[in-house]
């Protein structure tokens, strides 16, 4: 018995192996180009593209993330809203929605990685990236609003195929339906791997940190009939499911790593002082500068998504009349997720002694490439989160857990609608063609759970860092229009035309 045993578990764990395997053959090349670095330098040219695209809109509509935030939040709560508006839910279930795709194993997995490769001063960079990715999600969630299909039965379909087709023809610009496709189908990849298979793939980490191993492909078959469950309703029943879940998860994952904030808060400052100084002094070395700086900026993109147009699709769901209206709340987006979340899980990493350290020197122990930090125990990704939270208290990893299941569920439920919206932009609407994504999606999550995290997170990165050079191109050219809205909604809020809706 104990042979038999034995062999169905090695059976079980070569399935794992062959399906990484396979993966990360196929996929290599297209990794490669979209990561090439500058002539002469190692910085990607892709994180120079959302670093430049996100300050553009940032200058270009007079830092609008800050002057419109109270106005902001006052949508969220409902104020202006009105329930007969166009649209299929409120401003919180969009913005819910939509946070539950960025809020997700970005803000654990990704900040880890970012840290263990570019040191704690690659936080300092993500916060900038979020504050000015604020600027780039207002700009692509407003135009999501605005160019949004609005259908007989009530259901809307938005996003940056519809205001890129749109768009640019009603500027006389030609080339929007070709932008438009090729948007499309990095959505899908997007979708089937940041959205999907990142998410599964670090929460069977984090799964197997408290059970033991085993084959990865048993959680994922777990989570995608769960998933499966959920999104053949639609966006009206996962937005029902985001609004009950994102604010659970939020409190479960902030409310523990402020507790351990708390017991080591002599520790803040300290922490505080290591990410200045790695983001301005490179640990020493150059190269740990650029480490910083890249690896700061692309986890901030790859968690928080400004600039990519994926929340564009959730948004473009709301109720409203205002497409401006989407674009404010949205701003809010990047804030939580980055500015909030990530820099709490920076904060516990940080202080828990995972990073190796020179005892002489105090400096972080680089490798020869004098870029990548070492962590005890080797750990990456979610496992270093986690080994993080358990060195304050041992019992935190099972906290952990449940945030981390919570955190890839919501994420790819969300990213099940974004991949979906897409999808039938290519093919077209219709139940049959909805339900052949949804299964294919499904079974993404089964591969994603499998395959190591190498791999995935590349591919993951090249298919979102894809979708944001198709959509920060269209936005240069259409923020134009966004800033006539902008224009005509501030004189008429406030001349006090616009006022707060009462029943």
């Amino acid at each position: 018995m104990t042979t038999i045993w034995a062999a169905g578990a090695a059976t079980a764990q070569s399935i794992d192996q062959a399906v990484n395997d396979a993966f990360a053959s196929a996929t290599g090349p297209y990794v490669s180009f979209i990561f090439s670095n500058l002539p002469g330098t190692n910085f990607p040219w892709i994180v120079l593209w959302l670093v430049v695209g996100a300050t553009v809109f940032t200058i270009y509509f007079g830092f609008v993330q800050f002057r419109y935030f109270g106005h902001a939040i006052a949508l969220v709560k409902g104020d202006y809203s009105n329930p007969n508006d166009a649209g299929e839910v409120s401003h919180f279930q969009a913005l819910a929605t939509a946070l539950s795709g960025t809020v997700g194993l970005g803000n654990i997995a990704g900040v880890a990685v970012a840290i263990g490769i570019g040191g704690p001063g690659a936080t300092f960079w993500m916060i900038l990236a979020g504050l000015l990715g604020m600027a780039s999600k207002f700009t692509e969630c407003t135009l999501g609003v605005k160019y949004r299909n609005e259908y007989p039965d009530g259901t809307v379909s938005g996003g940056p195929m519809y205001y890129m087709k749109k768009g640019f023809a009603e500027l006389g610009l030609p080339g929007g339906g070709i932008l438009a496709v090729l948007f499309s189908v990095f959505c899908i990849l997007g979708a089937l791997g940041g959205g999907n298979m990142f998410q599964a793939n670090q929460a069977h980490v984090q799964i197997t940190q408290i059970t033991g191993a085993y084959p990865g492909w048993i959680t994922g078959l777990i989570f995608a009939v769960i998933v499966f469950v959920v999104i053949v309703g639609g966006v009206k029943s996962i937005a029902r499911v985001t609004e009950k879940v994102v604010p659970l998860m939020g409190v479960i994952y902030v409310g523990a790593a402020l507790i351990i904030l708390i017991v080591n808060y002599d520790m803040i400052g300290t922490a505080f002082g290591q990410i200045f100084a790695g983001a301005f002094t490179g640990l020493g070395v150059a190269g740990g500068l650029v480490g910083a700086l890249i690896q700061g900026f692309r986890r901030a993109a790859f968690s928080n998504e400004a600039g990519v147009g994926s929340a564009a699709i959730a948004h473009s769901a709301v109720k409203t009349k205002e497409p401006i209206t989407e674009g404010f709340v949205s701003l809010l987006e990047p804030l939580i997720d980055t500015v909030v979340i990530c820099t709490m899980t920076a904060l516990v990493i940080t202080i828990s002694g995972q990073l190796i350290t020179d005892p002489a020197t105090g400096m972080f122990v680089l490798d020869e490439a004098g870029v990548a930090i070492q962590t005890v125990g080797g750990n990456s990704g979610v496992a270093l989160t986690s080994a993080a939270f358990g060195a304050s208290i041992s019992w935190f990893p099972y906290v952990l857990s449940i945030a981390v299941v919570l955190f890839a569920f919501s994420t790819m439920i969300s990213w099940s609608y974004y991949g979906l919206k897409a999808w039938t932009y290519l093919v077209g609407e219709g139940q049959t063609k909805e339900i052949v994504f949804k299964v294919i999606f499904c079974v993404f999550i089964v591969i994603g759970a499998s395959a190591n995290l190498g791999p995935v997170i590349d591919f993951s990165d090249a298919a979102i860092f894809s979708m944001a050079v198709v959509n920060i191109f269209a936005l240069y050219f259409l923020m134009k229009i966004v800033r006539r809205e902008l224009a005509s909604y501030g004189q008429r809020l406030h001349s006090g035309e616009i006022r707060k809706f009462e029943i």
